[in-house]
Formats: C-alpha cells, sequence, structure tokens
C-alpha cells in the first residue's frame, strides 16, 4: 500500500440519472507518470476532481497521499499540485504576484516562499520578467510558469488537466520535459489529456470511455492487448466494441 499514492475503489460520480464516472478501479505508483486518455466527455476530468478533493465521490473510495478524500479532504489539498489548461494563472497579475499567491495558498512560510520564489525565477530565467503581466507571456513560457507554482510546494502528486490543450508542438514537447524532470525528483505526475501520442510519455495509462476504464495498463501492453501499433488505433478499436 505504501507504494501507491492514488488507491481507488469502485469510484463513481452521478449528476442526477448521468453517470459520470462509472465504478473505476485503479492504483497510482509513487513517482509514476499516470495519464488518464480519452475523448473530451469522457469522464476524466470529473474523476481528476474527485481526486482533488474538489467533487466528492456518490459511491466508492478513493485515497490520495494516504489520506482519504471523503473525510480527509484539506489534508489531501496540502499534499497536492494543480493545474489546468482552462485556468491556472492569473492574467492581470505579474510573474511575481502569482508565485507569491500560491505561495501563499499552499501555506508556505515568507522564508520559504522567498527561497523557493527566486529558485524558480532562476530555472525559468524570469528574474526580468518578475513584473511583467503574465497575460504578456508567450504561451510556452506561461505554461512553464503554471507548472512551476503548481510545483512551489513539493508536493508528492500534481494533478495534471488537459494542460497541453491548444498548444503547438514544440511547447508540447518542451512541457513534458517538465513532467519528466518532476517524476525524476519523485514527484507522481496524473495527467488527462486527450492526445493519444502522450500515452508514449507515461509508465502507464488509463483509456476512459463513457465514464468507465476500457484499458489500463503499460502503453506497450496495451498496444499489444489490442494488436495496435498506435494508441489511436487502439482508440478506435475501443470506442466500436463499446458503440
Amino acid at each position: 500500500m505504501d507504494d501507491f499514492v492514488i488507491i481507488a475503489r469502485d469510484l463513481t460520480r452521478k449528476f442526477g440519472d448521468f453517470v459520470a464516472v462509472d465504478s473505476i478501479s485503479f492504483n497510482v505508483e509513487r513517482g509514476e507518470i499516470f495519464g488518464f486518455l480519452g475523448a473530451n466527455g469522457a469522464g476524466k476530468t470529473t474523476a481528476m476532481r474527485m481526486m482533488c478533493g474538489l467533487l466528492m465521490p456518490t459511491s466508492g473510495e478513493i485515497h490520495v497521499a494516504g489520506y482519504n478524500v471523503k473525510n480527509e479532504t484539506d489534508a489531501v489539498k496540502k499534499s497536492i499540485g494543480y493545474m489546468s489548461q482552462r485556468f491556472s494563472l492569473y492574467n492581470d497579475l505579474s510573474v511575481q504576484e502569482n508565485i507569491d499567491f500560491y505561495g501563499g495558498i499552499y501555506g508556505l512560510s515568507k522564508s520559504t516562499l522567498k527561497q523557493r520564489s527566486q529558485q524558480l525565477l532562476d530555472e525559468l530565467d524570469l528574474h526580468q520578467d518578475r513584473s511583467r503581466l503574465v497575460s504578456d507571456l508567450p504561451l510556452g513560457i506561461k505554461q512553464r510558469l503554471a507548472f512551476s507554482t503548481a510545483l512551489i510546494h513539493d508536493p508528492s502528486i500534481v494533478f495534471l488537466d488537459e494542460p497541453t490543450s491548444g498548444v503547438d508542438p514544440l511547447t508540447r514537447r518542451q512541457f513534458w520535459e517538465m513532467i519528466q524532470s518532476a517524476a525524476e525528483r519523485g514527484i507522481t505526475v496524473l495527467i488527462t489529456t486527450h492526445y493519444l501520442d502522450e500515452a508514449e510519455y507515461c509508465q502507464r495509462i488509463s483509456i476512459m470511455v463513457d465514464g468507465r476504464l476500457a484499458a489500463y495498463d503499460t502503453p506497450e501492453n496495451v498496444r499489444s492487448t489490442y494488436s495496435a501499433r498506435t494508441m489511436d488505433e487502439v482508440f478506435l478499436k475501443i470506442t466500436r466494441k463499446s458503440s
């Protein structure tokens, strides 16, 4: 059990009669890059929101960083980082103001925040741009800053919700280099994406279809199971089977 940073058992979420997440079970190991793949509306974001303690399950159990999400929500939130493609940084605040804001949200002391802020600015080479509004930053730099602020408190796990949606291939590749670097430092990364080729960057993946886990294994084993050369072929076979 100590090797798993996420343990989900029969995790379910309903909205009225609609079942968004349908009794899914999986484990995520410490330091692993785990991919939640699937089309938009498959249930990936709903599942992630439950893992983060932002949405309570209708039924089932979910433990994150050793805490039960249902009754230890605050402890879960202090142990994780979160980045969304839709909303991560405040565009009307400067680079430094965003760093200070997220450091405060995650409960860093003034001395720790000062140290982590300098380190972050060094890593991103943003000292000269620390007073610049985030809205004026190039997309690639903005994305790297958002990821870095999600890690400013050294969480045991970071959740990335469609972080590469709408960005160019070069920016996507650079962002994945940052993800791999974080994983090498022992940070667990759970990422949702509808870019099936990004599965190859993950140690293990799940493919969600209509709220269920249609596949759950290493990318190589998933391709082998479906006699497919690419993850796109896997997805086509899965969706045809489920229709």
